[in-house]
């Protein structure tokens, strides 16, 4: 379980990242849009690397300490990236607006992301599989959910559609009832369409 919610969430990641750069690309997109996944973009991605430095990283490395420096190094790669998340979040959206500042700094958070997750998953997987017990992950992942913004959060769950099977989602996913992670996910579907809108 750990590494199967712990490579979807990457893969949100690496998706979300790359549809914003995609996104503010064109001008037809509109602005709304636009500043809905950025403003997802920022809060969960600021959560989830604070949830891996306080609390993943302390759990692993005590029963691990030969993780510790590795560990230290993503804390690193983590403070650069949420010195990008910053100025992405800082970058104006508006319609009819120049969007070259905006996509540059969303430009600038994939490729860290992408940097960052080649450095990460290595280390974490087999970390994961052989150090964390599954009772261990479960107050974790508990404790995830709980602190996780609600900012946009039908966003999460469209991304998770789109990088896992419906088993694997199932799994990752809080208990949601039916009617509303239906609503959810037309809502996503619904912004999806507007980012990627080529007309």
């Amino acid at each position: 379980m750990a590494v199967l919610e712990t490579r979807l969430v990457h893969n949100v990641h690496r998706q979300a990242t790359a549809l914003l750069v995609e996104a503010a690309g064109r001008p037809s997109v509109p602005a709304a849009a636009l500043a809905e996944l950025r403003d997802f973009l920022v809060a969960h991605l600021h959560h989830h690397h604070e949830s891996e430095d306080d609390d993943l990283w302390p759990m692993i490395t005590a029963v691990a300490p030969q993780t510790a420096e590795g560990l230290a190094a993503l804390s690193v790669e983590h403070h650069r990236l949420d010195a990008a998340l910053d100025a992405l979040g800082g970058a104006t959206v508006a319609d009819g607006a120049d969007r070259a500042v905006l996509r540059e700094a969303a430009t600038a958070v994939r490729d860290l992301v992408l940097h960052h997750l080649a450095d990460e998953e290595p280390l974490l997987f087999p970390a994961l599989r052989d150090q964390v017990s599954p009772e261990a992950w479960a107050d974790f992942s508990k404790k995830v959910i709980e602190t996780s913004p609600t900012l946009a959060a039908h966003l999460l769950v469209g991304f998770f559609d789109r990088v896992g099977t419906a088993e694997e989602v199932a799994l990752a996913l809080p208990p949601i009832p039916e009617p509303v992670l239906a609503a959810m996910r037309r809502q996503a579907q619904a912004t999806f369409e507007a980012l990627e809108e080529t007309g």
